[in-house]
């Protein structure tokens, strides 16, 4: 049986006592040591943040590794997006009538995205633009499925009018 833990009673002491044991749970949860290193080192600054966690050294090691375990998520959620992203298709340098006109049609466009109420505009951007799925903009904007859907449906229509409406009836 292993011994308990030793009386810690500063955060220098937290630090040597512990620190080993957290990075290497840091390194199973985002198999990296440097990244492993960085989560340990932003809980210790977290826990330096919140001095009244050192009253009770075990609630201390306890948010230290609550700590851990959500930095490496935050790790690993991070890493994932970054695999995910693919830079836009470019095709090629453009006339330059047609940036021009592309470029009033996208002032048109934001103008128009900025008289959505906000989460219609919130939706449609984290659509079209970040090109999430329904789920995870439900999961970002803390809504249901069906919200995301109604919500985009009603934005689309409401960008559509104020598109087509011409400019002194606006």
């Amino acid at each position: 049986m292993a011994a308990p833990p030793p009386a810690v009673t500063s955060l220098a002491e937290l630090y040597a006592a512990h620190r080993m044991a957290l990075v290497r749970l840091a390194v199973l949860l985002v198999d990296d040591v440097a990244s492993a290193e960085d989560v340990v080192q932003d809980a210790f600054a977290a826990l330096s943040a919140r001095p009244t966690a050192l009253r009770d050294p075990r609630a201390a090691l306890a948010y230290l590794r609550t700590s851990v375990v959500n930095g490496a998520r935050s790790a690993l959620r991070r890493r994932r997006t970054a695999r995910g992203y693919r830079p836009p298709h470019d095709t090629g340098p453009r006339p330059p009538d047609d940036h021009l006109l592309l470029a009033e049609e996208h002032r048109e466009v934001l103008a128009a995205l900025d008289r959505l109420a906000p989460r219609q505009r919130e939706v449609l951007v984290l659509r079209y633009w970040s090109d999430l799925s329904e789920a995870e903009i439900a999961a970002a904007c803390g809504i249901s499925r069906g919200a995301v859907k109604s919500t985009a449906s009603r934005a689309l229509d409401a960008l559509e009018r104020i598109l087509t409406t011409p400019e002194e009836e606006r």
